[in-house]
């Protein structure tokens, strides 16, 4: 009898991610709150949290699927992920609040995916879908990052051939 095909994990979550790029699939998510239906990712602006589980949870790399920043770390941190210092192809992304032009700064941490030193993959919030950029959002005109990135994740399932 044939062997069962066993997938290739790290290979089919990269490339889902690549596939991303450009989708309105996560833009929107209805509850019902106060009897009212509310889509709680506001047209995608809020989208990041729902974006990256959704890719997890496909490969059975986190619990379940979130619309927050602090429930998707809390989730992946229980679901076996952890901290590295360099990252590698296909990490998760922890980002800080954005900084602004004017000085100010953002209400929402971000999450997303390691690509490469010049890529990385998550919502983009003013486009209302999945965008590749720099990992750091590129930089203001005195060379500091647009966001801050506070941590790298990874998960042994990925390094499985």
């Amino acid at each position: 009898m044939a062997k069962k095909p066993s997938l290739e994990i790290l290979t089919s979550y990269l490339k889902t991610i690549e596939n991303s790029v450009g989708s309105n699939l996560f833009r929107n998510l209805y509850f019902r709150i106060k009897g009212k239906t509310v889509d709680v990712l506001e047209d995608g602006d809020l989208s990041c949290a729902n974006y990256v589980t959704a890719i997890l949870h496909l490969f059975d790399l986190i619990k379940e699927r979130h619309t927050t920043v602090v429930a998707t770390i809390d989730d992946i941190v229980k679901s076996g992920w952890y901290e590295i210092k360099k990252p590698k192809r296909g990490a998760l992304i922890l980002w800080g609040f954005k900084k602004k032009d004017d000085g100010t700064q953002g209400r929402h941490r971000h999450v997303g995916f390691f690509i490469d030193s010049k890529n990385a993959i998550s919502n983009d919030s003013a486009a209302r879908s999945v965008a590749r950029h720099h990992p750091t959002f590129g930089t203001f005109p005195n060379g500091e990052a647009r966001r801050d990135i506070l941590a790298y994740y990874w998960h042994d399932k990925l390094n499985q051939r």
